[in-house]
């Protein structure tokens, strides 16, 4: 047996044991783990109950490609069978023609529903909601509903959540969870075995951000979409976890100074790694210029007191670290909307006091350092190394003052523009802070050593 076939026999004992594994999840997993190619003819060797299973797994890299490779009559048989919000994930990440075809194949009503669904803007609840739900008339009784259910568990996203509806207007009066229906006597009526109380539901334009707060502020397993009182779907806990994690992660890239990978790290081109990194780098890189030009400003300064950038990485450091902190904090606060774009001026006073406490700190611990040294002997700063003490102290407590006070307002000024707060980057910010932290530095040391040094 040559190399070759070796290798081919081993490829194919692991598909094997990845076709034999009993839970989707794992699958999902193994075929995340391969090349795009060999995930194909995986994928075309499972049956197609479990096809559907895969790709309804939100988990599953690459799934738009995927069903783009099937042949079109398989494809479209594979999106009935599959949820719809899914279904409708799916075709949003397609490009056309491919989304048309697909599209056209399907039954008018299955059609008619996803195209209401891609309809609504990204990010929206009824862009992620599905419509498969149990909803039952208000006239029902309890054994009429538990049978409904029976029928319909295969076909419904859950059944742990029945939406009641008006017989004749069809808006929604109520909600129940399956377990008051059990403890329900058969002959009872459904609307006495439902809280009494409004249901908690949200608009179809809700984001997902304040439908994963009202999620989790009332305990839900899924939340109704309304509109004019009618219910167009639900979204389930597990849809809100998958969209929540998926933005999270666009967050933390773009903190990082970066676009939001839009897949994942180890799958990524070179090429495609290149143009998510390289934009941002380049606009930081020219804002840095900004410190040259700074420091350009400050020149004789400088050729009078060479001693002064010995503490120019110190300095723009403390600044940037300080405003780093801020706007973690503030984006944070914001996402979780424990402060509104209102509370700007809230933030300001707390920042500021914290700001002078900090730079303080730092200060202190600035001049400590610079007397140790002169006293120890590790560096002589010169007959003048008490105000260059002053100079560094009294700099600090100002850069850092401004790096708290403008990180924190930094996610105000995004969001108050329709930008995402997690902009604000910590790169992004630590720039900012480099530059005004340069100028207050030299703009502290001419009133300080005026006289002396400069």
């Amino acid at each position: 047996m040559n190399e070759f076939t070796a290798v081919a026999s081993d490829e194919a004992v692991a598909i094997a044991r990845i076709l034999a594994n009993d839970h989707v999840a794992d699958i999902v997993e193994a075929l995340n783990r391969e090349p795009r190619e060999t995930a194909t003819e995986l994928l075309c060797e499972v049956t197609f109950e479990r096809l559907v299973e895969i790709f309804d797994q939100p988990e599953l890299d690459g799934a738009p490609e995927f069903m783009d490779a099937l042949p079109r009559a398989k494809a479209g048989k594979l999106l009935t069978a599959m949820s719809v919000d899914r279904a409708a994930d799916i075709l949003r990440e397609l490009d056309e023609p491919a989304r048309s075809e697909l599209l056209g194949g399907l039954a008018p009503a299955l059609r008619a529903t996803l195209l209401a669904i891609l309809g609504y803007p990204e990010g929206s609840a009824a862009s992620i909601m599905t419509t498969e739900f149990v909803s039952v008339p208000s006239d029902w009784t309890v054994g009429q509903t538990l049978d409904y259910i029976r029928k319909v568990e295969r076909t419904r996203e859950t059944v742990y959540a029945i939406y009641i509806v008006d017989p004749e207007t069809h808006l929604l009066v109520r909600s129940t969870g399956l377990r008051r229906l059990i403890t329900g006597e058969p002959d009872d009526s459904i609307m006495t075995v439902a809280p009494d109380r409004v249901p908690v539901t949200v608009s179809p334009l809700t984001d997902r951000e304040t439908l994963a707060q009202t999620i989790s502020k009332y305990d839900l397993l899924a939340v109704p979409v309304v509109d004019h009182g009618k219910i167009l779907g639900i979204v389930t806990i597990d849809d809100i976890i998958d969209t929540m994690i998926e933005e999270t992660t666009e967050d933390v890239h773009r903190f990082g100074g970066m676009e939001a990978l839009d897949e994942p790290y180890m799958k990524m081109s070179f090429l495609a790694m290149i143009k998510k990194r390289g934009g941002w780098l380049c606009a930081l890189f020219i804002s840095e210029m900004l410190t040259a030009n700074a420091m350009q400003s400050y020149e004789g300064e400088l050729e009078k007191a060479i001693v002064l950038t010995l503490f120019i990485p110190l300095i723009m450091s403390s600044g940037g670290n300080s405003g780093s902190q801020a706007t973690s904090l503030v984006i944070r606060a914001l996402a979780l909307r424990e402060i509104g774009l209102g509370d700007w001026w809230r933030v300001a006073l707390r920042e500021l006091p914290t700001g002078l406490v900090l730079g303080a700190m730092l200060g202190v611990v600035g001049v400590c350092r610079i007397a140790l040294w002169q006293y120890m002997g590790f560096y002589d700063y010169g007959p003048h190394w008490p105000l260059i003490a002053t100079t560094v102290g009294a700099a600090l407590v100002g850069i850092v003052t401004f790096g708290s006070l403008s990180g924190s307002m930094l996610p105000f000024a995004l969001k108050r523009f329709g930008f995402d707060p997690a902009s604000a980057s910590a790169p992004f910010v630590a720039t900012l802070v480099d530059v005004t932290g340069l100028v207050i530095y030299f703009s502290v040391a001419l009133v300080i050593l005026r006289g002396t040094l400069l």
